[in-house]
């Protein structure tokens, strides 16, 4: 069944059974599109949680060079 030949179908039926078919259709837009989103935010977010280790004494370094530069 082509489009057109769907289309001529369901705009035969009555209002009620068109507005049934519009809320099952958007029902299902809605779910593939929230699972496809789901997945790539899924994929963005891989890596993010990973830390990389800073030692005390770089913090202490770091620290120590900003209050330098301030009170310069």
């Amino acid at each position: 069944m082509t489009l057109q030949q769907l289309q001529k179908q369901v705009l035969e039926l009555p209002i009620s059974d068109r507005w049934t078919l519009v809320q099952i259709l958007l029902e299902s837009l809605q779910q593939e599109t929230s699972s496809k989103l789901k997945k790539g935010n899924l994929s963005r977010l891989r890596g993010i949680a990973k830390s990389t280790e800073i030692s005390s004494e770089d913090v202490e370094v770091d620290y120590v060079n900003y209050l330098t530069e301030k009170y310069q």
